[in-house]
């Protein structure tokens, strides 16, 4: 179990959305975010307290969690002297990056030398199956986006929130690093062998009530020529009985694609469904969710209602308004 609370550490990202990671465990488990660490030229800013080591070791911090999901998921040379001296001033280390901090010699042998722990969570513990694609008793939620990193696992969680408030059956179904720290449990699924990432979406959502939902997190985006992979095995592997269609409004191009446009949402629903329908016939898209962080309040509410009113499903930004009209459009199933 990786110890609690964390100090996040949030490198030199330069940008906030590079920092996602710790923003996820900053929105969803304030509870155990201390405060976040900063190197020099750092621009991301989750608005905690910017603690050094000695600081956050004070504040009772257990675990330094870089919270960076950079491309290619790599531990930056640049890291290294804060992650050997967070060992040795008695934190453990956690990682959610492609690039292990168990193959890492230095960090290794600092860990061995203090007695910490390094926690590597993308790293699949289970020896997934081969997907048959047999449906499953329960029903299955996953939001598709225009974009990688636009607001899916958001979605999902919003929605478990709401669900769960209202005592329906629900559960959030973790597919990636952020999700996983959050909740303790799930499938890093781009850290997979490609011929099982389906069967391990059907090993992360089984026979469940028939009234009990898996709100599943999505990842990548099927129009995203470097993660479209990922996306295709939650849509066959999950067979979804429901879509969310999920975008980020103000993006100039695909996140680290500038030769790539986004899809419109029509597009979107269009690809999604019939690739879904591949496994699940009965499959619906029910609702939209935008991520409108970068919008004032009067721009996000226009953009909803233009949106909603272009596509006909109803749109929200769940985290900002609440989930409650897209878990309206589970019910009405």
């Amino acid at each position: 179990m990786i110890e609690t609370p964390y100090l996040l550490f949030l490198g030199d990202a330069p940008d906030r959305l590079a920092a996602k990671v710790a923003q996820g465990i900053r929105d969803w488990r304030p509870e155990n975010a201390v405060g976040q660490y900063r190197m020099q030229g750092c621009e991301a800013d989750l608005g905690l307290p910017d603690l050094d080591l000695a600081a956050a070791k004070a504040a009772g911090a257990k675990t330094l969690v870089i919270g960076v999901a950079n491309r290619g998921g790599v531990i930056s040379p640049a890291w290294k002297k804060i992650l050997v001296a967070a060992l040795e001033e008695g934190f453990d280390l956690a990682s959610g990056l492609h690039n292990l901090l168990r193959d890492e010699p230095d960090l290794a042998g600092v860990a061995q030398a203090t007695g910490r722990a390094l926690h590597d969570v993308r790293v699949p513990e289970v020896k997934y199956p081969i997907a048959d694609g047999k449906r499953r008793s329960g029903k299955r939620c996953l939001a598709v986006g225009t974009d990688c990193s636009v607001g899916k696992m958001y979605t999902a969680l919003a929605m478990d929130r709401e669900m769960q408030a209202r005592g329906l059956k629900s559960t959030f179904r973790a597919t990636g690093q952020t999700g996983i720290l959050i909740t303790g449990d799930g499938v890093p699924l781009d850290a997979v062998v490609a011929d099982f990432m389906a069967g391990a979406v059907e090993w992360l959502t089984p026979d469940n009530d028939p009234d009990h939902w898996d709100l599943i997190e999505g990842q990548g985006s099927l129009f995203h020529v470097s993660y479209s992979g990922v996306t295709m095995a939650l849509i066959h592997g999950g067979q979804p009985d429901a879509l969310i269609l999920s975008h980020e409004p103000t993006r100039p191009h695909m996140r680290g694609l500038p030769d790539y446009q986004l899809p419109t949402l029509e597009v979107l629903r269009d690809t999604s469904l019939a690739l879904a329908r591949v496994a699940n016939p009965a499959c619906q898209v029910v609702g939209i969710s935008v991520n409108t962080a970068a919008l004032s309040e009067d721009e996000a509410l226009e953009c909803l209602s233009g949106i909603e009113a272009r596509m006909g499903l109803p749109t929200v930004d769940p985290f900002r308004q609440g989930a409650g009209r897209l878990v309206d459009a589970l019910a009405a199933m």
